[in-house]
């Protein structure tokens, strides 16, 4: 049985997933950071009202489903994620690591998942199982 939310006037059910990666896709989400940057976003979520189904923090990306309630924009979401936590992340580790308030890249990929919600978030699971076993490929 599917589960619907409602407000007032609307039931709904809006799910999506979401990829951002930190600016030039620099590998910085590893280790401390890695659980800093997770609990910032989890926090930042619960604010506005969004509810995070699954997320992954790779070294150089971030995979999310997200449940956004209709009255919000993906894009209104998505902009204050990313930009409140760039400012949360500059402050807990300082100047050295960053310039200016700069993290993220500026753009995101996001998908609506539909009725096939378990398929996304078990691609979310396994990503990073997915990254090891593809071959890298080196540019000489």
């Amino acid at each position: 049985m599917h589960e619907w939310n409602s407000l007032s006037h609307v039931r709904w059910d809006c799910k999506y997933h979401v990829v951002f990666a930190p600016k030039y896709r620099k590998k910085r989400l590893y280790g401390k950071m890695r659980r800093q940057v997770r609990a910032i976003l989890l926090d930042l979520s619960r604010q506005i009202g969004v509810d995070v189904l699954e997320g992954h923090l790779m070294p150089d990306h971030v995979h999310v489903c997200l449940r956004v309630a209709p009255k919000y924009s993906i894009a209104h979401v998505i902009g204050f994620l990313k930009g409140k936590s760039a400012v949360r992340i500059h402050r807990a580790l300082g100047h050295h690591r960053m310039t200016g308030l700069h993290f993220w890249s500026r753009g995101y990929c996001v998908s609506p998942v539909g009725l096939d919600e378990e398929t996304i978030r078990r691609y979310i699971r396994e990503q990073e199982d997915r990254d090891k076993d593809q071959p890298v490929l080196e540019f000489e």
